[in-house]
């Protein structure tokens, strides 16, 4: 009885260091997921960004973008990065009204999603 419960003692111990381990220093790649699995990570991580991110923080979280611009506009120059959050076709393609903008000024994040880009930019 006393041998039976300590090997599952043991082996408990065992998994929950390697579940820690695991939890701790496994980083998803966003390059290797799915349309599906990137459009649910994208909305979790963008939902956590906070104004004034630097856009290399960004990039490294989100991987790159699937649609950019830069931009001059009254408020100065603007990048713009464009991550896809939700499905609108079945065509293969991302397309901008399957993405969610981004949008820096000075290496920093300003604003983000549909209505601070046309906001900003004065785009539709």
């Amino acid at each position: 009885m006393f041998k039976g419960f300590s090997i599952a003692i043991v082996g408990f111990i065992i998994y929950a260091i390697i579940a820690g381990g695991v939890l701790t220093f496994y980083t998803a790649n966003p390059e290797n997921m799915t349309w599906r699995e990137r459009e649910i990570f994208n909305r979790k991580y963008i939902g956590r960004l906070e104004l004034g991110s630097p856009s290399g923080e960004v990039l490294r979280l989100l991987g790159p973008p699937d649609l950019s611009e830069a931009i001059t506009t009254s408020a100065g120059e603007l990048v713009v990065y464009f991550y896809r959050t939700h499905h609108v076709k079945s065509d293969g393609v991302t397309t901008r009204d399957e993405t969610t903008p981004l949008i820096f000024r000075n290496e920093k994040l300003i604003a983000w999603g549909e209505s601070a880009y046309q906001e900003y930019t004065g785009r539709n």
